[in-house]
């Protein structure tokens, strides 16, 4: 399971929230496959809730490059505990 993010707080516009939690679903979608891969062969599950902080509207560059950060930090907790 996988859910995406954003303060109503910070971004007052859904319009805003919507675009930053679309361009997340997009980035996990994309670098999923071998954390998805590990976690059949483990017979594990996981639920993932990215949240976004930031107080700009992100570029899609920004947010691929930080959620691979992520996917490779679980998938490296993954793999050791094994």
């Amino acid at each position: 399971m996988f859910g995406a993010g954003a303060s109503s707080k910070t971004f007052k516009k859904a319009v805003d929230r919507n675009r930053i939690k679309r361009l997340i679903r997009e980035a996990y979608r994309l670098q999923k496959p071998g954390l998805k891969k590990e976690l059949e062969t483990q017979k594990k599950y996981l639920t993932l809730f990215l949240i976004y902080t930031g107080k700009e509207l992100p570029t899609y560059e920004l947010v691929y490059e930080h959620t691979g950060k992520a996917i490779d930090k679980l998938f490296r907790i993954i793999t050791k505990g094994n």
